[in-house]
């Protein structure tokens, strides 16, 4: 009796989680200073500390582990459904209610954190003509990254490094950006080439951050320019940024700022073609006079991406980004996926008055 008490209460506990985190974005301030700059902070490093040293995904045996005894207790229950179903609900609400405290506890909190551009002090609105502009100088900079690397206009530029030899670079730009944004500190490393790299590609993603173990994982499938950026992005989550468009911003920032010219002009062109591909939805003509203006060779690599993710396209994906971008929502992204275009105001008020 006291066993099915304790499930009840777990169970009952769920809504009542459900609407504290409904009252908690009222309290942005708070979330940064106590768990995004505070608990999580020091979580996050040991976590790494614990996992890092791992060559394989930890995170990614605790996935298979936990299907495993999901499917073995639904197997063992499964005639409860008949005889004893509100005990059978019961059970799996009380379990659901448990992971939810511990997605939020171990990390999901950070969704609720203050808005980037408020904590940097940037606006979160530009205008097309500030887009254009800032655009402009995107493509300038990235051509002449792409010529002194000495590679011709029309040729692609493919980074010389392995995989892991990304991974090692990539941590160089957080340690270069620290002095400006110390919240960004990251250490130890724990990014890791994803076991599940075939079935992500399926359903469209380049890496995801594991929560319960704190690793990063990255798709290695991908084997175009944008590596070293989907990298950056994944160590973004790990330090507590948990916004897929602020990660995307943070992951420009730490790949431009890396000492590696390879890997700052796989950031300037991942910017560019964010930029460029807004500059598409609001002026037509605008985004038809600049692409000519941008080298080949970059167009090139845009295309290879392109084609990649078009080999694997399925009816399947098509449902995995709908389900995402409803768990982006429940997590206090109002625009779900489309919310990653809010990168696109990140860079353009961050760099209005500094030079690329």
């Amino acid at each position: 009796m006291p066993r099915n008490r304790t499930k009840i209460i777990l169970a009952l506990l769920l809504p009542v989680q459900i609407l504290l985190l409904q009252l908690l974005k009222y309290f942005p301030e708070t979330v940064e200073t106590y768990y995004s700059l505070g608990f999580y902070k020091y979580l996050s490093m040991a976590s790494r500390t614990l996992f890092g040293w791992v060559p394989f995904s930890v995170g990614d045996v605790f996935y298979i582990l936990i299907t495993f005894l999901a499917l073995r207790w639904l197997y063992l229950n499964i005639r409860r459904l008949r005889f004893e179903p509100i005990s059978f609900f019961v059970d799996i609400v009380a379990t659901v209610s448990i992971v939810y405290f511990m997605f939020h506890a171990l990390w999901g909190f950070n969704y609720y954190r203050l808005p980037l551009h408020k904590s940097l002090g940037l606006d979160a609105e530009y205008t097309t003509e500030e887009l254009v502009a800032t655009t402009k100088r995107l493509i300038t900079k990235s051509n002449a990254m792409h010529r002194e690397l000495g590679y011709a206009d029309s040729t692609k530029i493919d980074l010389p490094y392995s995989q892991q030899e990304i991974f090692d670079k990539a941590e160089n730009g957080y340690d270069n950006i620290i002095s400006e944004f110390p919240s960004l500190a990251y250490q130890p490393t724990s990014i890791k080439k994803s076991g599940w790299s075939l079935g992500l590609t399926y359903m469209g993603y380049s890496g995801y951050y594991n929560p319960f173990s704190g690793e990063a994982q990255v798709n290695n499938l991908i084997k175009t320019y944008k590596f070293p950026v989907v990298s950056c992005h994944e160590m973004a989550h790990q330090v507590g940024y948990a916004a897929e468009n602020e990660a995307n911003f943070i992951a420009t920032l730490t790949s431009v700022h890396n000492d590696d010219p390879y890997i700052q002009y796989a950031g300037y062109i991942f910017a560019l073609r964010y930029c460029v591909n807004e500059i598409a939805r609001r002026d037509m003509p605008t985004y038809e006079a600049l692409l000519p203006t941008i080298n080949f060779g970059i167009l090139e690599s845009y295309r290879e991406m392109r084609e990649f993710w078009g080999a694997y396209e399925n009816p399947f994906e098509v449902f995995s980004k709908h389900f995402y971008n409803y768990f982006l929502k429940a997590n206090n992204q109002s625009r779900g996926i489309m919310s990653y275009n809010y990168m696109v105001a990140l860079i353009v008020n961050y760099y209005e008055e500094r030079p690329f």
